[in-house]
């Protein structure tokens, strides 16, 4: 295919004709579904390929055009309910006339797997779930409910309206959607502080697969155990979260300092991994490799003063001074660690778009110090290149690190970091793709010997399709296929998982090419 750009319309007109077929096959199902939900769900927020506003709904939250490249099957419909009974009832009428059902909050699912398909002859409807964003702030217990429609950002500026020192500790990116991320564990800035969101989570209502409205006490604590990090797309539909706030600071202090391959960057990095897991839990440190130049970027809960001298005990090679602090509250610093500036007002948390791309990402986590040599390798034969991709390295260690693997199941929490490769592009094109995924999969292939292995593990909220997706047996999700990915993901609460889908799921009804299977009978 010849270079060029190309309209997201026009990808999804294109997804829509190359989808025809499967339309066309399932048709007496999807008109019986059809008629099924117009029994309790008003006709303007059911959308088919037909009408115009399909095109529209889906692309509102898209964040990855390559989920939308002809030859991706798209929904047969799309539901944009505005209330949990809109849930249950897409529900009961999908498992009554055989149409799957996949559910969508933010849009950032990397794969795409939430709103598309790689099967062309798949047929699934798709639970919209935008419009179901409430925020309700409990101040005097320290808790909210929060929508899985919201966006994190309307969560942290909901919450900082309602207090200054209250935060939530979730990820960098404020267009995530709070149902997938916090499906996912949910890690970010306050987890060294405060463990993930998952952590937080003391309640939630839940669709299940028969279309019942669950809470806490009437799921279970296995299926409360395996929402909460388990991945969005298996067990059933999340609509809403109960969460416990955190205090912060009324001041925090943040920095970025940038240093190139001539300013010692990889003596820098070298000596990061060496300190960040174990700086004082008030203090967060990442590192971001992109454009050949290294930046350490840190959020502090405390005043600049303390922070100068927390680095210069543990850090003093950055170099870091009192001119390079910025001194604000907590809910400013979620802007300037997204936004890279603090000169942004905080309302710029509740803008839901952004800007559309081609993107590919990988996760590794690292268990021993990479070696000097590894970085000098890595940063000859990748990083000088054009094509190369952002490199983020997230800190563990703090309180996340207290709590057991197998507490929720997120359970990569005794690794030493996060490294978390991602490659975005605007130009559409087989040779800007190929060249692309070539340079990730070769910086992945060279990173084997200094990260984890049996298995090699990642973190579910960067999902990755090249570690292999689902098959069928029968009419259920394979088990032994699934481990080949999900153990990756997972390591031992994997099989903890499949037991819980097997008592809740056990026709596995919610499924995509990554969700977790039933546990076969032994």
């Amino acid at each position: 295919m010849a270079r060029r750009t190309i309209s997201s319309h026009l990808l999804v007109a294109l997804c829509i004709l190359s989808s025809a077929r499967a339309f066309s096959s399932a048709s007496s199902d999807v008109d019986a579904f059809i008629g099924c939900l117009s029994t309790a769900i008003p006709s303007n927020l059911v959308k088919t390929p037909g009408t115009n506003s399909y095109s529209e709904l889906l692309m509102s939250s898209v964040q990855n055009l390559r989920a939308v490249l002809p030859g991706t099957t798209m929904p047969v419909v799309i539901i944009a309910v505005t209330e949990p009974a809109h849930v249950q009832a897409t529900v009961v009428c999908g498992r009554r006339h055989s149409v799957r059902i996949r559910t969508r909050s933010g849009g950032h699912d990397y794969e795409g797997l939430s709103y598309a398909s790689i099967h062309p002859r798949e047929h699934f409807a798709v639970l919209d779930l935008a419009e179901l964003r409430a925020i309700h702030i409990n101040t005097t217990r320290s808790e909210a409910w929060v929508e899985s429609g919201a966006t994190i950002g309307e969560l942290y500026y909901a919450v900082a309206s309602a207090n200054q020192t209250f935060g939530f500790p979730a990820g960098n990116c404020p267009t995530l959607g709070v149902g997938g991320h916090l499906s996912g564990g949910g890690f970010g800035a306050l987890s060294r502080k405060y463990g993930l969101s998952v952590d937080n989570v003391i309640d939630a209502v839940v669709v299940d697969a028969e279309g019942r409205l669950l809470n806490r006490s009437t799921m279970g604590e296995d299926l409360f155990w395996a929402i909460r990090g388990g991945g969005g797309e298996s067990f059933g539909v999340v609509v809403s979260w109960k969460v416990r706030l955190v205090p912060v600071p009324e001041t925090v202090t943040v920095f970025r300092i940038s240093r190139s391959r001539k300013q010692s960057a990889i003596d820098l990095i070298n000596k990061w991994q060496l300190v960040a897991p174990v700086l004082p839990r008030d203090l967060y440190l990442r590192v971001l490799v992109q454009n050949k130049q290294a930046a350490f970027i840190a959020l502090f809960l405390g005043q600049c003063g303390r922070l100068v001298d927390t680095m210069r005990r543990y850090f003093f090679e950055l170099g870091m001074t009192q001119q390079d602090c910025q001194e604000m509250s907590w809910v400013q610093s979620t802007v300037f660690g997204y936004f890279d500036t603090a000169s942004l007002p905080t309302e710029v948390l509740l803008n839901r778009t952004r800007t559309k791309d081609f993107f590919k990402a990988k996760s590794d986590h690292v268990c021993q110090l990479m070696p000097r040599k590894a970085w000098e390798s890595i940063w000859d034969k990748w990083l000088d290149k054009p094509e190369a991709a952002a490199v983020n390295l997230d800190p563990y260690g703090g309180f996340m690190r207290t709590i057991s693997p197998s507490e929720t199941p997120f359970p990569h929490r005794n690794y030493l970091y996060q490294l978390h490769l991602l490659s975005f592009w605007f130009e559409n094109g087989t040779e800007t793709l190929e060249k692309r995924l070539s340079w990730m999969r070769g910086v992945y292939e060279d990173l084997t010997p200094y990260v984890s292995n049996n298995p090699r593990a990642v973190y579910v909220n960067c999902r990755d399709l090249d570690l292999g997706t689902n098959e069928l047996e029968g009419n259920v999700t394979s088990y032994e296929k699934a481990k080949v990915w999900g153990e990756k993901y997972f390591k031992g609460n994997f099989e903890r998982l499949a037991a819980v889908k097997s008592k809740v799921d056990p026709e596995d009804f919610f499924r995509n090419e990554q969700s977790i299977p039933p546990l076969p009978a032994a």
